[in-house]
């Protein structure tokens, strides 16, 4: 398929990417180029399966500056849309992330990440009808957000704020989500010990009927991770819950999408 054909290119130039080393005394380059590969057993989005709780093959590409500005694309296998019945016809079987931002560093300790992302899911189909307001249809998936994040040691806070429709949910600009990370690295060991928790609040019209209908879209989601670094190769163990509604259900296509779950990942970075 057209989809796993790119998805492998992507993967495949990652794969590609070179070392490029310095020669001695030779200024630092600004420019860093970087480019990660990996396998999960469940492709988990704030909380909620991606691929109808299967595999999920993933890569992506990244560039940064020595300023601060950094750039990059990252893909993944999906299901959801057609499993959750939102498309008519056709079909969408993958995602591919472009993204682009800004970080840096102040004061002692605390660091900051501005930036906007886009959600893309490639693929030729049509919509399904919007089961909350008669004579339209729902949007397509793809999405555009802006965020900003704040990081202190090994806290972070972030917000993510979309621009206009969310992931088929037409007329939801304002939909938002907020979330804490905590990672903090064991020395000497290589193991990195993670939490997580964030809210997913949906905004708009279509939200609102749903909500009155008993299967909100809001929900917050929970995670524990566990991971260690092997010379490059990061294996990594999470488990996720939710509070999500019936809204994320489809018993015949994967089962409750926000049900506690666990993810075992094996990704490399280079």
């Amino acid at each position: 398929m057209l989809h796993s054909k790119l998805l492998n290119t992507l993967i495949l130039a990652a794969l590609a990417v070179p070392s490029v080393a310095m020669a001695e005394g030779a200024p630092a380059s600004p420019h860093t180029f970087t480019a990660n590969v990996g396998l999960t057993t469940d492709y988990i989005f704030r909380g909620i399966a991606q691929t109808s709780h299967n595999p999920a093959i993933q890569g992506g590409l990244d560039y940064a500056h020595a300023s601060g500005f950094y750039a990059g694309v990252w893909g993944s296998n999906v299901s959801w849309i057609a499993d959750s019945g939102a498309v008519a016809t056709g079909s969408v079987t993958m995602e591919l992330d472009t993204y682009l931002g800004f970080r840096n560093t102040f004061a002692d300790d605390f660091s900051y990440d501005v930036g906007f992302i886009r959600y893309n899911y490639l693929g030729s189909y049509t919509a399904a009808a919007n089961p909350f307001i008669a004579g339209t249809n729902l949007a397509k998936a793809d999405t555009d957000e802006i965020y900003g994040a704040i990081s202190y040691k090994w806290l972070t806070a972030k917000y993510s704020h979309g621009l206009g429709q969310f992931l088929t949910v037409p007329g939801a600009q304002g939909t938002n989500y907020f979330e804490l990370n905590a990672s903090v690295p064991v020395a000497d060991t290589g193991i990195t010990l993670g939490a997580h928790v964030g809210k997913q609040t949906y905004k708009g019209t279509t939200t609102s009927l749903a909500t009155a209908a008993g299967v909100t879209p809001t929900y917050t989601d929970y995670k524990v991770s566990l991971s260690k670094d092997f010379s490059g190769y990061v294996i990594g163990l999470a488990y996720t819950d939710t509070n999500a509604s019936p809204f994320y259900t489809w018993p015949t296509n994967g089962g409750d999408w926000g049900k506690g779950t666990a993810a075992l990942s094996l990704t490399h970075a280079f």
